[in-house]
């Protein structure tokens, strides 16, 4: 049975430009833009009047981590309750990580995330973590990317004596995401000073969360960032920094970019709009619940952040939703470093963006479509399926009113932590309705999702010109490339 839907009198907002038009939606796909769409529909359409409002493609947010076992817990989340909260803020795609521990096959560990995501309420993928080497990982990851659609792999630069890559293990992964076409990633902190500096503030007889952003200075997520750019330029691939935090990476990847090289920058939500004030605060479980790594930053760095996302030198946002409730972050009540790391933010994360970013005047409209889904669509090889209003699309869209307002609450929110980063901060323009796969799940504050409705998404591999462009990037000759 044919299931289609209308979407008459509003303005289409797509990464390049922005035109009044109906869309005409017909059994998950975006069947007509313009004219053409009110013309001819199925028996039985569905009609939403979008006057006055904004029609958006979809968000996507590349960074989140549901039901993960962390720290010695799991999050707080599954793929069902986080995907759907997700879908409440407009979001209609995820791209989680599947971590594997030290030693374990990333097969294995592949397998097990995707049983978890089969309840997801939204599409989803996955990068998949390299959490140490051997002639069994190579042989995986040429699996993963070949069988199972995968194209990015992550690398944490942090979390000594778990899941840290050191260098021998960069190099390697990094050599064969190249031969496979797919993307290195990073999370950009240098373990074993991180490490040191925990050592050292508790030796000041700091122990509550005030220690954690004094154990993670931005310099030392700088230093890694560094690094890691400096590993892909020698061996020609392309890399992404996942939530970049502070000046100091944000300046290494510009000064990259700016010699020609294929750096890509993600920032959260949280670090655009939360300074580090918060761990200061007298009560444990205030401070606790912020954090996360990297920390939240002083002020300063915020604004080099939004000027990244403005000048093209950053080009995601996401949220890094990893949830603990206050019981699970109780761990670390004598010791910060004990704290399981995250926070949550799926569900707010374009309407803070929107508030902070469009109604300021620091963003246009076209761009915070591009930073909250096209840009992570074309980074990660899925665009133009996500990512934009068009014939051939999936019909994956939100309806955007730029007057609605809310104010963020944990008492009203969907995701099952029992706290909220953005407490009390009230916004203006939010979703009021989000389609998913063509159907509608959320509109006017009532969520319709659907645990399992999800699609597992694979991501082609970049294909030869991916290598080509990487030797490029090294100054070899033309007819070097073409043989």
């Amino acid at each position: 049975m044919t299931t289609s839907l209308l979407i008459r009198g509003g303005t289409v907002v797509n990464a390049d430009r922005e035109f009044k038009a109906d869309v005409l939606c017909v059994d998950g796909r975006i069947a007509a833009v313009g004219e053409s769409a009110a013309q001819n529909t199925p028996a039985n359409t569905q009609t939403l009047d979008a006057s006055g409002q904004y029609i958006l493609p979809g968000g996507i947010d590349p960074h989140t981590h549901m039901q993960l076992p962390f720290m010695g817990t799991v999050t707080a989340d599954d793929f069902f309750t986080g995907t759907a909260a997700g879908l409440a803020g407009g979001t209609t795609s995820i791209i989680d990580f599947v971590i594997p521990n030290p030693q374990q096959p990333l097969m294995d560990a592949y397998r097990e995330w995707r049983g978890w995501a089969e309840k997801s309420a939204t599409d989803y993928g996955f990068h998949v973590a390299v959490t140490w080497w051997s002639d069994a990982v190579h042989r995986d990851m040429g699996t993963l990317v070949k069988e199972e659609g995968i194209n990015s792999f992550k690398h944490f630069m942090a979390y000594k004596n778990a899941i840290m890559c050191d260098d021998e293990t960069l190099v390697n992964s990094f050599k064969r995401a190249l031969e496979l076409g797919a993307m290195p990633t990073v999370h950009a902190e240098n373990g074993e000073l991180v490490y040191l500096l925990q050592a050292e503030v508790a030796k000041m007889g700091i122990t509550g969360p005030e220690g954690h952003p004094l154990s993670r200075p931005p310099m030392v997520e700088g230093e890694a960032a560094n690094r890691a750019i400096a590993i892909a330029d020698v061996l020609g691939v392309p890399v992404y920094i996942v939530h970049v935090s502070c000046i100091e990476s944000a300046e290494a990847i510009a000064r990259a970019r700016a010699r020609g090289q294929r750096v890509y920058g993600e920032v959260l939500a949280g670090h655009l709009l939360i300074d580090d004030s918060v761990y200061r605060h007298p009560d444990f479980t205030h401070a606790a619940a912020y954090v996360m790594s990297p920390p939240f930053r002083p002020k300063i760095h915020q604004e080099a952040l939004w000027r990244g996302l403005q000048s093209g030198q950053l080009h995601t946002t996401a949220t890094d939703h990893c949830t603990f409730c206050a019981g699970q972050k109780a761990a670390g009540k004598t010791d910060f470093a004990k704290i399981p790391n995250g926070c949550g933010g799926i569900e707010e994360r374009m309407a803070l963006i929107w508030d902070a970013g469009v109604n300021t005047g620091r963003l246009t409209r076209s761009e915070f479509d591009a930073i909250t889904s096209a840009n992570a669509a074309k980074l990660f090889n899925i665009y133009p399926q996500k990512g934009l209003i068009g014939a051939g699309a999936d019909a994956d869209i939100v309806l955007w009113d730029p007057q609605g307002t809310k104010t963020i609450s944990a008492k009203t929110q969907h995701s099952k932590v029992d706290f909220n980063i953005f407490e009390g901060r009230k916004v203006r323009g939010v979703p009021s309705h989000t389609i998913s796969q063509g159907r509608l799940v959320y509109a006017n504050g009532q969520l319709m999702a659907e645990n399992g409705k999800g699609r597992y998404i694979k991501r082609p591999a970049f294909g030869a010109n991916f290598q080509a462009a990487a030797l490029r990037a090294k100054d070899l000759e033309p007819t070097a490339v073409a043989r």
